[in-house]
């Protein structure tokens, strides 16, 4: 049976119920997370390059580098990154690292790695495809999976907001180390990024602030 993506509030919806049979405690996770939102980016090179640009930037930052790099290479296409020389893909403002990301992740691509056919992999082979790519590392791969490509089965166990909300949920002591969110996650799947959802979306309502990592 094809995997069923993370594409609309009716995914959600049976993603969530799914959760709640298999695990009651998150009905109360529910009544106070309120609606769960779908959160989907393009994919393919340039929704991962956009990631890999923003890294580790404010928002506005973030937006200005991509914005320029988006018109000096637009549609982010591998040919053109390896063709590319180092003051052409510096000019838009990348770091020296991410550089190295980008033109590796252009060699991947290049050498066949369909970014797009991720999502029809289980979790942790899609996981550990993108992550042998240099420069790509975990909480990239997870952000670009869950929403880039909708893949269900995707728990961004480093991610802190999560581990507070989990931590919160359960009454654990807060934050729960990326190791025990991963061990408790792994119970909801095949649906764990419905979970994720779920919990930033507890996250927010708890904190009335937006808690998603982008």
């Amino acid at each position: 049976m094809p995997r069923r993506l993370i594409e609309t509030e009716a995914d959600i919806a049976a993603g969530l119920r799914s959760l709640m049979r298999r695990d009651p405690r998150l009905r109360a996770v529910a009544r106070v997370a309120g609606e769960v939102p779908v959160r989907r980016r393009p994919g393919g090179m340039e929704g991962l390059a956009r990631i890999v640009v923003g890294q580790q930037l404010s928002v506005a930052s973030a937006e200005a580098i991509w914005s320029r790099f988006a018109t000096a290479f637009p549609g982010s296409l591998p040919e053109a990154i390896l063709a590319a020389d180092e003051a052409a893909l510096r000019a838009p403002g990348l770091s020296a690292a991410k550089i190295r990301t980008l033109r590796a992740l252009s060699e991947a691509v290049a050498g066949g790695l369909a970014l797009d056919e991720l999502a029809a992999l289980p979790a942790e082979e899609a996981h550990a495809r993108l992550t042998a790519v240099k420069g790509i590392g975990p909480w990239t791969a997870d952000v670009y999976l869950l929403f880039c490509l909708g893949h269900p089965d995707i728990f961004p166990a480093g991610d802190l907001a999560l581990r507070y909300a989990v931590a919160e949920a359960f009454g654990l002591a807060p934050p729960v180390t990326e190791k025990a969110v991963a061990a408790i996650a792994a119970a909801w799947s095949p649906w764990r990024g419905v979970a994720a959802a779920l919990f930033w979306a507890y996250y927010r309502a708890r904190r009335q602030r937006n808690a998603l990592p982008i």
